[in-house]
């Protein structure tokens, strides 16, 4: 299963266009990249052909990607809070504005994240995928999972 098939499950069962649904993917997957440490997030995007590219294409570090999320106070919040913080508390929190930014809903957010697991899981294994997610905790909570 390549990253295409996950985009095109989650974008069927989350009710969602491809666009919205790449970046929804493309977005979460940068957010792991940045926050699972080890080899552990090298060889779950290894079993997953696309995802490491999807991650950099919507890299949630990238300079202005704070910006590009709504601007305003928020997003100096995000940036300050990402420079005290630390990438790894940074990231979450760029991520989430930005799918938040981009028009969701969090019972969407949810649907598409919980979507995106599932079919992570069955590409990756269960034991690989949860293994990186327990390295982002509030990853979780944000996906109603």
């Amino acid at each position: 299963m390549n990253v295409q098939d996950i985009i095109n499950t989650v974008s069927s069962k989350a009710g969602l266009d491809e666009p919205t649904t790449e970046k929804v993917v493309g977005t979460i997957f940068s957010v792991l990249e940045h926050e699972a440490e080890g080899t552990s997030v090298s060889s779950f995007f290894a079993q997953i052909p696309g995802a490491d590219a999807l991650a950099q294409k919507y890299d949630v570090m990238a300079a202005g990607a704070a910006a590009n999320s709504g601007g305003g106070l928020l997003s100096s919040l995000q940036g300050a809070l990402g420079g005290v913080l630390g990438e790894k508390a940074g990231a979450l929190i760029n991520g989430v504005a930005a799918l938040k930014a981009s028009g969701l809903d969090m019972a969407q957010i949810r649907q598409a994240g919980e979507t995106l697991i599932k079919q992570a899981e069955a590409a990756a294994g269960p034991d690989l995928t949860n293994q990186v997610l327990d390295q982002v905790p509030g990853l979780r909570g944000h996906l109603g999972l």
